[in-house]
């Protein structure tokens, strides 16, 4: 076992796919001679060399597109886009190509890609550094959508993702890369995509998250412990397809659900999430299904009194849980 950071485990899962499938390789800006603007590429042009670890111009649709153009010849690409606010001009590649492949030649092309996009706030990035943006890809079909929480499941779910032959987005969250450590194991391990993390066990209530909110909501489930309030705390882990027979069997359990995510509130993943649940397991309902969630605002502000007004927090997921159980 060794403790590592997330941005370490990112690393370790490039190098590891890389030199286990001679089909991967990666592309983005500045991920080869600079090693990435965070630094999850460092040292593997030195040890890959040029045709596999791919400076590309400042050009996401570029990036995105001959991607695609690589996964349906037998190619692994492993693209990176530096930040999730820059991804709007490679949405049509995504979109229509990348996401439908499989199904619009009945079966005959695959697009085994894993775009790798830098995301979230909390780190005073302001307009276009901050966003997340996870909804956008949420909702179209073909698609795999990861957002881990910890330096394991950042390791497992991109080796995972890497191997599979479906397209997948993965979210890394900025505030996460050197923020926590994790033991992991030395020998070569995989998270199942499309499975939740059962992170807390409780009877009263069901808070689900993921990504950076996962530890905002387990802040305030150690709190709400404290005055003898028990949690089930879930990790989605994986946003789409997300993980329904665990929720819906923690919904039966407590019949009190909040949900936690960091963009705004209309459109979001909850918005999903709590509409199933209400839709399907609304006998088991003691309360209304909540959401807490980012403002509906344009941008995250820059000013970080703002930027934590914008955001969930503890105390505001703590507001939320003795409302729902003094319904």
């Amino acid at each position: 076992m060794k403790k590592i950071t997330f941005i370490e485990g990112i690393t370790q899962a490039l190098d590891e796919e890389m030199e286990r499938d001679k089909s991967v390789f990666m592309i983005g800006e500045d991920i080869g001679i600079y090693g990435g603007v965070f630094k999850a590429t460092k040292g593997l042009l030195d040890k890959y060399g040029e045709e596999r670890v791919i400076d590309a111009p400042i050009s996401e649709v570029y990036i995105a597109g001959g991607s695609v153009g690589a996964a349906m010849v037998g190619m692994r690409p492993v693209p990176e886009i530096q930040f999730a606010d820059f991804i709007t001009p490679s949405m049509d590649q995504i979109i229509q190509q990348m996401a439908k492949m499989r199904y619009r030649t009945g079966g005959q092309w695959t697009c085994p890609m894993t775009m790798r996009v830098c995301c979230g706030a909390d780190i005073g990035g302001g307009l276009y550094h901050s966003q997340t943006n996870e909804q956008w890809f949420f909702s179209q079909p073909g698609l795999i959508v990861v957002m881990p929480a910890t330096p394991y499941d950042a390791k497992g779910l991109l080796k995972s993702a890497i191997r599979g032959d479906d397209p997948v987005i993965y979210f890394e969250h900025k505030r996460l890369y050197r923020w926590i450590k994790e033991e992991i194991p030395d020998e070569d391990f995989t998270v199942p995509i499309g499975k939740a993390a059962l992170r807390n066990k409780g009877d009263d209530i069901t808070i689900v998250s993921y990504g950076l909110m996962y530890h905002r909501a387990l802040e305030a489930v150690k709190g709400l412990e404290k005055d003898g309030i028990s949690v089930d705390l879930i990790d989605l882990r994986t946003l789409l397809p997300w993980d329904r027979e665990m929720i819906f069997e923690s919904v039966k359990k407590t019949s009190k659900v909040v949900l936690v995510q960091e963009s705004p509130k209309t459109g979001g993943v909850m918005a999903e999430i709590s509409a199933s649940i209400t839709e399907e397991m609304f006998d088991y309902l003691d309360a209304p299904v909540t959401r807490v969630c980012g403002l509906d605002v344009p941008v995250v502000p820059f000013a970080p009194p703002m930027e934590h007004f914008f955001l969930p927090n503890a105390e505001k997921i703590t507001k939320a849980v003795k409302e729902v159980l003094e319904y």
